[in-house]
């Protein structure tokens, strides 16, 4: 492959997603690495157009990667940001389980994270463990990623908030989805912060009780299944089981009274969280 915009050399592929796929990739001129995305122009979907848009208005943005470049060929769409370390998927497959301070402190960071974007504009609709990398050799600085499906929840003609209204599916990755994605309803703040708090017990639980379901006769076909995990999901709300924190349970069930339009209490939740880690 010729070099990308004249300067990027591609090294090896890091990561693959219904975007396209991402790789590791070097400045010839500065021996910088970075992450660079492909997408096939022949992909309908363009998320990564999207997403270099959100790169660029968010850009110097605390814990969100520096888009160095965008543009395109004739077989596909390229973005350059950043190289990171590793995600926290990544890390949660190596110690299978993180201890509940480490989950707690985690959660901190994240909510920090997600009214970062929330305050500008922006929902990101697709929370989960792949999306949350920390910088280079460095533990203390993470960062989100993957804006494809981000978008803003202002209505720029009006400047007010989106109406709610359904939609066509459900929006995200389905383990961390709301409820409100498994009945497809339009997605908001809340939901971002709902898919957080499902993917803190996951971490601290080490696996989520949707995730262990055989497929069966009863989850079958795409509806059935998102079915039967949103029945899950309310059930592990209004009984949880005893391994699961009840701090973050009474997070999550904060997060479902919000209203559509409802701005979260961040500074709240993360109250509750430091009061369990001043009892340590």
């Amino acid at each position: 492959m010729n070099l990308i915009n004249h300067k990027y050399k591609i090294i090896e592929k890091i990561g693959e997603g219904c975007f396209g796929s991402i790789y590791k990739g070097k400045n010839i001129r500065t021996n910088e690495e970075v992450a660079i995305k492909i997408e096939s122009i022949d992909n309908d979907i363009k998320l990564l157009k999207n997403e270099s848009i959100i790169y660029q208005y968010l850009s110097n943005t605390s814990g969100i990667p520096s888009i160095k470049w965008y543009g395109k060929d004739k077989e596909n769409y390229y973005m350059v940001i950043n190289l990171l370390g590793k995600s926290l998927q990544e890390i949660k497959n190596k110690h299978k389980i993180f201890s509940l301070k480490t989950t707690i402190q985690l959660g901190i960071k994240l909510i920090i994270l997600l009214k970062t974007i929330h305050e500008k504009g922006l929902i990101h609709r697709d929370v989960k463990p792949d999306n949350f990398l920390f910088a280079l050799n460095d533990f203390n600085k993470i960062y989100i990623i993957d804006f494809g499906f981000c978008r803003s929840f202002i209505n720029h003609e009006s400047n007010k908030h989106i109406f709610m209204k359904k939609t066509n599916n459900l929006i995200g990755t389905q383990t961390y989805a709301s409820i409100n994605a498994h009945d497809y309803i339009e997605l908001s703040r809340r939901d971002d912060m709902e898919s957080l708090f499902y993917m803190l017990i996951y971490f601290c639980c080490g696996s989520l009780e949707w995730q262990n379901t055989n497929t069966t006769s009863e989850t079958n076909n795409i509806l059935d299944k998102n079915e039967f995990i949103k029945k899950m999901k309310i059930k592990m709300i209004e009984k949880p089981s005893k391994n699961i924190p009840l701090i973050l349970i009474k997070c999550i069930k904060m997060v479902r009274l919000l209203a559509f339009e409802e701005k979260p209490n961040y500074s709240e939740y993360i109250k509750i969280l430091e009061s369990f880690l001043i009892t340590q």
